[in-house]
């Protein structure tokens, strides 16, 4: 429990942050995220749990990544971290998950996520801002991915890339559990949160 508290002071403090330095009001953020203002201001007190879309929602609006959010300051020039040590922060109804397992720095970050699907399960993702290219790299088993209404089978070995400012879709295929890993290439940005 402990450190779900911290992760949300941490995830409060890096929303205030990118919020006041990109010079908008709680309500400009929120109409602009499609999020409410009362779970904004809940949101940045440590309050609540924000899902996925509404923390991707947000990363986007404010034009920084995912882990922009979700990390604290740097903790030295290499990071190594297990798939198990990052929370998951999607849930599938049949038990298949997401974690977001690092972010790279620079002017165009990367994120690297673990995903398992289990059969028939899937995460719609709403369209990321201009510039954001994703790839799915699939280790096991078999997925289909839908692009801008359009479905694509990725096996075990295949890798997938598409620009992610479409509606896009993950969903399990075949008999059992798919796992891949996925990149977010994210566009140059305002740089990292201080």
């Amino acid at each position: 429990m402990a450190d779900a508290t911290e992760a949300l002071r941490t995830v409060a403090h890096n929303v205030r942050a990118a919020r006041t330095r990109a010079g908008l009001s709680l309500d400009e953020l929120g109409r602009r995220a499609r999020v409410s203002k009362g779970a904004l201001v809940a949101l940045e007190k440590a309050q609540g749990n924000p899902n996925l879309a509404t923390l991707v929602r947000l990363a986007d609006t404010l034009g920084i990544s995912v882990s922009d959010l979700m990390q604290g300051p740097p903790e030295g020039r290499v990071r190594i971290v297990s798939a198990d040590a990052a929370a998951p922060l999607w849930t599938g109804e049949h038990g298949g998950e997401a974690r977001l397992v690092l972010t790279t720095s620079g002017p165009a970050p990367v994120e690297v996520w673990r995903w398992r699907l289990e059969p028939g399960e899937e995460y719609a993702s709403h369209p990321h801002r201009a510039g954001v290219v994703e790839t799915v790299s699939v280790t096991a088993g078999r997925m289909t991915l839908v692009v801008d209404g359009a479905e694509h089978t990725v096996e075990a070995g295949q890798t997938a890339t598409f620009d992610g400012d479409t509606a896009h879709a993950y969903r399990g295929a075949g008999t059992g559990p798919c796992t891949l890993v996925m990149t977010v290439h994210l566009p140059p940005g305002p740089g990292p949160l201080t």
